[in-house]
């Protein structure tokens, strides 16, 4: 079989731009009307891709506004050295092995296309591009006119005189790319849309490819990564940050975002060929929607805590969960500090007066906070914080944790939650969400504390006998109460929430919007991106929720085997004895263990049988494998 022939664009293919729209830039810069040309050449740009004005006019039009030197190509290529297209760039491998069946064609110049191309491996032979003519002082005056690219239906004219044999393969993002697939000198026409993507162009394309590492997959050629990026999918659910779709397709994938709150079923009928699934705590992950999700790799949960997933089952189907524990942590202190101000001063119930018409100015129980106990109960990340902000302005700290943590500032332990409770002002939860901690204030408790003192939960409903606070609120024992979180919450934005202590003075019920800042989303949308990226890019695991952690180092020259498996004697000998059979070099390994499963990390030297694979799938125990590369 004859060997293909690989047809490449230049322009917004193998670089992210087009050549002549950064020379503009470069040769008007100081031009009054710059702005005003640099559009007028970018549009001219676009109308020629679209196929909607003749390339040859739309090269003379570009040309004429241009106006620029031979001196401004040096830093022209400086620039598009920069901006050759992500995918390329991670498979040069690829060019350098078949560099002798690539050729670069395009309407593009040479001068500035050969000095990017050539390091990858691409003879000078195979270029085939337009060229500039100069003037005595270096001016460019225009083009090589007999060059059959100067033409119109150019590369057309371009690759009949060639004459290829064998399979021909286009990839290009232009009109003109397609043109050499309509005229029958190519076998297929990959509309290439990692940079644009032009309707005009796609809806005649063979295939859209949105990175090489499509069409490399396609032809089963050889590949820097060990599958293509656009075809790991990642469904967006509950309002999560733009941040985080945007970093998702930065990094490659398909990402598919649903604002509005699904019912199960919905949820079940799209996440079946879901890779990377994201949520907040409005939509529950349970053992019927894992169930579903046949291709899920991992799963982010874009909040503190981890409940409305079923993390069991989750780990049970070699599934890691990824939260952001502390990303929303400077949110919830500053909530925590305003409701504490508040209800000290009795804000709330003052409030509630003047909606009433009643004008009440008064001393009584409104006391400043300096000077008074702050009780924290769990010192954890947020617990922590919110000791050092409240010491800072005066505030005296306790704490009751059931770990032994060192204190922060001034702040001091007490051995019990009884001692807490009875020396506090203000008695602030900062617990996890776990079954142990429900029902962790009740009657009881209350009546431990002082007389008139506030009591915040920011940190878990069920962790708060509402009942008993509203008692306590009834016969004035407690000043005041705030709630961010509740045992039941609605599912949906605009949904109707009653609550008998919504009627009690000196209360503040806020829902569930401790970590609802724009600066807490965004910090969110970038770290648990990171985390899940992470996973899929090279098997860390560092930072799960379930998931024994382990922070790997990265993947150099060799192949990543991943290996999830139930926790069972004797696993990893199994494994190894699969790999010396097979006589597998090991480069590296890295082992974690859990209560539930293992985790197996393996690097192999590239050149391997890859019946392993199949072997490590058969081992009585495996969960989930996956090479990565």
């Amino acid at each position: 079989m004859k060997k293909p022939h690989f047809i490449i664009d230049f322009d917004s293919t193998f670089t992210k731009v087009e050549g002549l729209d950064i020379l503009a830039e470069i040769a008007l810069k100081d031009k009054p009307d710059r702005k005003e040309r640099v559009r007028k050449i970018k549009e001219i740009t676009s109308m020629g891709m679209d196929g909607k004005i003749e390339f040859k006019q739309s090269l003379i039009d570009r040309l004429n506004l241009l106006q620029a030197n031979r001196s401004h190509l040096l830093p022209l290529v400086k620039r598009l050295q920069k901006k050759i297209s992500i995918s390329f760039q991670r498979n040069e491998a690829f060019f350098q092995e078949f560099g002798k069946q690539i050729l670069i064609i395009s309407s593009g110049f040479k001068e500035f296309i050969q000095p990017i191309v050539e390091p990858f491996g691409i003879p000078v032979r195979n270029i085939y591009a337009n060229e500039f003519t100069y003037d005595e002082q270096g001016n460019i005056t225009g083009y090589v006119k007999d060059k059959l690219l100067a033409t119109n239906n150019g590369k057309v004219k371009q690759i009949k005189a060639l004459k290829l044999r064998g399979p021909v393969y286009v990839i290009g993002d232009g009109y003109t790319d397609y043109e050499i697939r309509e005229s029958g000198l190519a076998d297929k026409f990959y509309a290439f849309t990692e940079n644009i993507s032009r309707d005009t162009v796609a809806e005649k394309a063979d295939h859209i490819i949105p990175s090489l590492d499509e069409f490399l997959y396609k032809h089963d050629l050889p590949m820097a990564i060990s599958y293509p990026k656009n075809r790991i999918k990642a469904l967006v659910l509950d309002n999560i940050h733009p941040d985080a779709v945007r970093n998702f397709k930065e990094e490659g994938y398909s990402v598919q975002m649903v604002s509005k709150h699904l019912a199960e079923d919905e949820l079940i009928e799209l996440v079946k060929d879901i890779s990377i699934l994201c949520t907040r705590t409005k939509t529950n992950i349970n053992k019927k929607i894992l169930t579903a999700a046949k291709k899920l790799h991992c799963i982010g949960a874009f909040s503190k805590g981890v409940s409305q997933i079923d993390l069991d089952f989750a780990t049970q189907k070699g599934i890691p969960v990824f939260n952001a524990p502390y990303s929303n942590a400077q949110s919830l202190v500053e909530l925590a500090i305003a409701e504490i101000i508040m209800l000290m001063r009795r804000i709330p119930t003052r409030m509630k007066e003047m909606s009433e018409g009643k004008w009440k100015k008064s001393t009584s129980k409104s006391n400043e906070i300096r000077g008074k106990v702050l009780g924290i109960i769990g010192y954890g990340n947020i617990g922590s914080q919110l000791s050092v902000i409240a010491e800072s302005i005066g505030m005296k700290v306790v704490f009751y944790d059931t770990l032994d943590i060192m204190p922060m500032g001034n702040a001091r332990k007490v051995e019990s939650l009884e001692a807490l409770l009875k020396l506090s002002d203000v008695v602030s939860l900062h617990l996890e969400d776990k079954p142990e901690n429900d029902g962790f204030i009740g009657k009881k408790e209350i009546d431990l504390m002082k007389n008139d003192a506030v009591l915040l939960n920011l940190s878990t409903g069920k962790a708060v006998d509402l009942g008993a606070v509203e008692e306590a609120l009834k016969a004035k024992k407690l000043k005041g109460f705030a709630a961010d979180v509740f045992p039941e919450e609605p599912t949906g934005t605009n949904s109707k929430f009653n609550l008998d202590l919504s009627s009690q003075n000196n209360v503040i019920l806020t829902p569930h919007i401790g970590s609802s800042t724009v600066e807490a989303q965004s910090n969110i949308a970038r770290f648990v991106p990171d985390k899940l990226i992470h996973y899929m890019n090279t098997g860390n695991t560092f930072g799960s929720a379930n998931f024994p952690n382990l922070r790997l180092p990265p993947l150099e020259d060799a192949h990543r085997l991943i290996h999830i498996h139930e926790n069972n004697p004797g696993m990893i000998a199994s494994i190894n004895e699969i790999f010396s059979h097979r006589g597998v070099n090991i480069v590296g390994q890295h082992l974690g263990t859990n209560n539930r499963i293992g985790y197996v990390i393996t690097d192999i030297y590239k050149v391997y049988n890859k019946r392993i694979l199949k072997e490590l799938k058969k081992l009585e125990g495996t969960i989930k494998t996956r090479v990565l590369y």
